[in-house]
């Protein structure tokens, strides 16, 4: 964050008005318009954004939600806390996104949604999700925590299903400090996360609803609305440096696909040497990360869901994601690609 931000800070600050108020609305109201959708609906972080998206399109006891187990924590979280029950299903072979064939073996008469995420910044196949849905009279769910502005197929990340959720966390592609956002079409879903992100208020001290306090300040907003303004520049970066690495990198390592959209909220390589490779960085001075050594339900608070996903097992032993700040130089990044062939030298 820059000099931009602290001004739109001090803006808010010497309003007085610091809660939720005109700056969230004018966040929405750019963020519905970036993403191509008629309602968005801010919170103060990905994870309420997700529960509420759950619990706007009726999701509840008993309910099963069709998901990747390959994925942070919050993706499946958001669903237990509705009370559902999340079913994992392996990811593509060739990708890190939820399998559409996998994912409609799965579907059974206790099935209300599917769930895909956006992962890494690449859209899942949502043309085959879409189909599955209409032709099983689904709810399509789109966790677009990781792919803000992310495009393809005419339209981008949130736009495509019942609901999207983001994240606005500090490392995501753009940020609030803290906070989400819901994005969708649906007049009726919008106005009962509205209602829901407010202890369930439709005016003062009149609760129709059980809700929550989810709401996003004016200060988190305001932050937002610059980073919204460059958005476009962070992402055109962050695509030069993958593909940057992409160039230099393929022929030792297995380096992602540049497709479905993606806006490299990560730069994820496979290699079977991963742990080795990882400490060789290390040595060299170039970070790197793990995003994700354990799949969902391998932790307690979900061992009773669990699957069969070899391919996203696979990963978890294998991924290893560079740096791809689009502040990165094109030093750093010469840097990072001499580090990685150097470890194959």
């Amino acid at each position: 964050m820059g000099p931009e931000e602290r001004e739109a800070v001090d803006r808010v600050m010497q309003s007085g008005i610091i809660a939720q108020g005109p700056e969230v609305a004018k966040f929405e109201e750019e963020f519905a318009k970036m993403c191509g959708v008629k309602y968005a609906i801010a919170t103060n972080n990905g994870t309420t954004s997700g529960h509420l998206a759950m619990l706007a399109n009726g999701i509840g006891p008993g309910d099963e939600v069709i998901t990747t187990p390959f994925t942070f924590f919050a993706t499946a979280s958001v669903i237990m806390m509705a009370g559902a029950i999340p079913v994992f299903v392996d990811v593509e072979e060739d990708g890190f996104c939820l399998d559409p064939k996998k994912a409609e073996a799965a579907i059974n008469e206790k099935t209300k949604v599917i769930h895909p995420v956006h992962l890494y910044g690449e859209l899942a196949d949502m043309p085959s999700f879409l189909d599955i849905c209409e032709n099983n009279n689904l709810l399509l769910i789109e966790d677009s925590a990781q792919a803000h502005s992310a495009d393809s197929w005419g339209g981008k990340a949130g736009s495509f299903g019942s609901v999207g959720w983001f994240s606005f966390y500090p490392t995501k592609n753009m940020t609030t400090s803290e906070g989400g956002i819901i994005t969708t079409n649906n007049e009726e879903v919008a106005d009962l996360c509205k209602v829901l992100r407010a202890h369930g208020m439709t005016a003062q001290y009149q609760h129709t609803e059980f809700g929550y306090n989810y709401r996003m300040t004016d200060i988190s907003a305001a932050i937002g609305r610059v980073q919204l303004a460059k958005l476009d520049e962070f992402n055109t970066r962050r695509r030069e440096i993958a593909m940057a690495y992409n160039t230099s990198l393929s022929e030792y390592v297995k380096v992602p696909k540049n497709r479905r959209g993606h806006v490299f909220h990560q730069y994820t390589i496979l290699c079977e040497k991963r742990d080795s490779l990882r400490s060789h960085l290390n040595s060299k001075g170039v970070g790197s990360g793990i995003y994700y050594p354990s799949l969902l339900y391998e932790y307690a608070p979900m061992s009773d869901f669990i699957a069969d996903c070899p391919n996203a097992k696979r990963l978890t032993d294998t991924a290893l994601s560079l740096p791809v700040h689009p502040a990165l130089s094109d030093s750093d990044v010469s840097k990072v690609i001499d580090a990685v062939i150097s470890f194959f030298d």
